[in-house]
C-alpha cells in the first residue's frame, strides 16, 4: 500500500532536482514494485486537484466577505 507520504517523499522536485527522502537520507527510496500505483497516484491527484478547488472557493468568499 502506497501511502501519500510515500508519493510525496519519492517526487522529484524542480528547484532541488531531488526527492525530499534523497535529500534528507542521501539515498533512493526503497519501494517494492506495486501494480496498483499509478491508479492510486491518480486518485491522490484528483484528490489535491478537488481540495484546491474547493479552498480556492472558501478563500474567495472569506475575502468577499472581509470586503462587506
Amino acid at each position: 500500500m502506497v501511502s501519500t507520504e510515500f508519493v510525496v517523499n519519492s517526487k522529484a522536485y524542480s528547484a532541488t532536482k531531488v526527492s525530499l527522502f534523497i535529500a534528507n537520507y542521501g539515498r533512493e527510496l526503497m519501494m517494492g514494485a506495486n501494480i496498483r500505483r499509478k491508479r492510486r497516484v491518480k486518485k491522490i491527484t484528483e484528490f489535491v486537484k478537488r481540495i484546491k478547488k474547493e479552498a480556492g472557493a472558501i478563500l474567495k468568499k472569506a475575502q468577499e466577505e472581509m470586503k462587506m
